[in-house]
């Protein structure tokens, strides 16, 4: 193995250095801009009656994460101000910065934007300036990842977003001419009626995270975890700790189990190489984030298998700091062939070799099925996939991404039959289940400054058709006077002279 560069020392947060008063300026700031530039800044959707009697939201966001904050924002910009935003995390822990991620600094550069609408204040440098100071920011290569969480909490109180936390969305389903969705609480199940429905559903919106069944059906469930999930690491102190993938979840659970006093991390992967090069970097381009879905079927789905063949590697920071530890050990070429108990020990059977573990780690990333994500429950039967609409040709073909939802420009479902199920098309999946049809553009920070405004647009442009009937007569009703003069001026004034 080649000689691994010794690990910087990355950091989880930088304290704040800098008064409390320096962001509540900026807060100040950037709330005055966003008044600047809020003109036209009436709301126009006209209200709708639900089936409940009471008003129906304009636009539902399933997913509180940066995903759904930013869309809620974008569209409070548009004038549709009936938006609701729902996540079944606790208050805090929405998207996966305080939950499952376990890399000590965000993977995108720190000079990446798109959740700053062209006001430079609301942006992340500024922000985390206001907080560690000019200084620290031209020192950190990149954003610690619990920063980035404490920038979402702030952009979230800047543009005054409520969150319904701790409630699952169940389903979805027509009422009309507006979607039903089932959303349950620690109140209980309750209907809500939107117009739309977005899914800012992150990383596992296809499908969700599962353990490889050699692992699943080999163990017990207590000696198992997977990285993408909660673990006790401080029941790994002292352990052998097993880890399976390649990728940077699988780096960062090594380290944290080592942080927390494992006494080994061993990590396999089928792949005789790690990759070296990440391909999402070469598609960060204006123009391709743009218009990637212009592009046509077979580019996007080659574009695709490119990303599945090539795969990105881990983020530097991870494997510098996991092959610098004592204890760290790499295995390539190691797919797990058997798992099973022996004794006390879980016994792994990798070609030409047999590993002993206390305890298992999956780092195997998601499945792709949306029979599995309980949103979609009536959804996924009558919505349009790849496989529906393309037709590889040969030595091109891939189950998994066959699956995946043939989407409309606007990120909209599609219906499965032609002339049916039109309804699907008001649900919106901004998440990794646009990754063929959009590029990996909806879960990625880079992507967000120019998926985003495709989204919005497609949102706005739907319900703006929809009261399209109502223009003319609302045109013709129209009385609120632009010039102030007595009703009998022309009466009194408006006779020619006469000579």
């Amino acid at each position: 193995m080649s000689t691994v560069r010794p690990a910087r020392d990355p950091r989880t947060s930088i304290a704040p250095s800098i008064a409390p008063s320096a962001l509540d300026r900026l807060t100040q700031t950037v709330r005055e801009e966003i008044a600047l530039l809020a003109y036209p800044d009436r709301p126009w959707v006209a209200p709708a009656a639900g089936p409940d009697g009471g008003t129906a939201l304009d636009v539902l966001i399933v997913g509180a994460g940066q995903s759904g904050l930013l869309t809620a924002a974008a569209l409070k910009r548009e004038g549709v101000v009936r938006t609701h935003l729902v996540d079944a995390a606790p208050p805090g822990l929405e998207g996966p910065w305080l939950s499952f991620a376990r890399m000590h600094e965000l993977r995108s550069p720190k000079v990446t934007v798109g959740s700053e609408f062209g006001l430079p204040n609301l942006g992340l440098r500024r922000w985390f300036e206001a907080r560690h100071g000019r200084a620290a920011w031209e020192a950190v290569q990149r954003v610690p990842r619990t920063d980035w969480a404490a920038y979402l909490a702030w952009y979230r109180a800047v543009w005054d977003l409520s969150v319904e936390n701790g409630t699952q969305v169940e389903d979805i389903r027509p009422a009309g001419a507006l979607l039903a969705v089932a959303c349950r609480s620690g109140a209980g199940l309750r209907t809500r009626y939107a117009r739309l429905v977005v899914l800012a559903t992150g990383s596992d919106g296809a499908g969700g995270w599962r353990v490889p069944a050699v692992v699943a059906d080999g163990l017990p469930a207590s000696r198992y975890d997977h990285a993408n999930g909660p673990i006790d690491l401080a029941r790994l102190a002292g352990r052998r700790v097993g880890v399976l993938g390649h990728g940077a979840s699988a780096f960062d659970a090594g380290v944290a189990a080592l942080e927390a006093g494992a006494a080994s991390v061993d990590l396999c992967f089928r792949r005789a190489r790690l990759p070296r090069v990440n391909p999402h970097r070469a598609i960060e381009t204006a123009g391709m984030m743009t218009h990637y879905p212009s592009l046509p079927d077979s580019l996007r789905w080659r574009i695709a298998r490119h990303f599945r063949a090539v795969d990105q590697p881990p983020a530097r920071h991870s494997f510098e700091r996991a092959t610098a530890m004592p204890g760290f050990r790499l295995h390539c070429a190691a797919p797990w062939l058997a798992v099973g108990m022996e004794g006390d020990a879980i016994r792994v059977e990798i070609p030409d070799a047999t590993l002993r573990f206390d305890h298992v780690i999956a780092a195997t990333g998601q499945a792709v099925d949306l029979a599995a994500r309980p949103e979609l429950r009536s959804l996924h039967p009558r919505v349009a996939r790849w496989g529906d609409r393309y037709a590889p040709p040969p030595g091109e073909a891939d189950a998994r991404l066959a699956q995946l939802p043939y989407l409309g420009p606007a990120f909209e479902f599609l219906p499965r039959d032609p002339g049916a199920d039109d309804w699907v098309r008001r649900v919106h999946a901004f998440s990794s289940a646009s990754t063929v049809s959009h590029g990996p553009h909806a879960t990625s920070i880079a992507g967000h400054r120019h998926a985003l405004p495709r989204l919005v647009r497609g949102l706005t442009r739907t319900l703006f058709l929809a009261q399209a009937d109502h223009i003319l007569p609302e045109l013709r009703a129209y009385s609120e006077p632009d010039l102030s003069i007595p009703d009998d001026f022309e009466d009194t004034h408006g006779r020619a002279p006469r000579h």
